[in-house]
């Protein structure tokens, strides 16, 4: 995912600058977390948590998985999805890329499939 000097990428700075996104971005790296555990380890309301859930999914930032516990409830857990971020400076024109776990594999596949010499 590659953001040249547009909107987005400023978009993605703003939301990098809060600290409650950063903190959740934290968290959710160490392992999948619920809303309540954010909150809890975040000490922010659910209603902000949920705010910056929702603006870390939109830039493909966070993912949300769905589970099912053994009683049977539903329970959404969210996990980092971002692996790397880049930022350039070059002839005027601040780029940010964006690279997620996704990505990594996909690429690690596509390697090992060529060394393997499939297609």
């Amino acid at each position: 995912m590659q953001h040249g000097g547009s909107s987005s990428s400023a978009a993605v700075f703003q939301l990098l600058a809060d600290d409650y996104a950063r903190q959740i971005l934290i968290a959710a790296d160490r392992g999948p977390k619920t809303a309540k555990a954010l909150s809890e380890e975040c000490d922010a309301s659910l209603t902000t948590i949920y705010r910056r859930v929702s603006r870390l999914q939109e830039h493909g930032l966070l993912e949300e998985r769905h589970t099912v516990d053994a009683d049977g409830a539903h329970r959404s857990e969210f996990e980092t999805a971002l692996e790397s971020l880049h930022v350039e400076l070059a002839d005027g024109d601040l780029s940010l890329t964006l690279e997620t776990r996704d990505e990594l594999a996909d690429n690690f596949t596509s390697l090992w499939d060529g060394l393997r010499g499939e297609d």
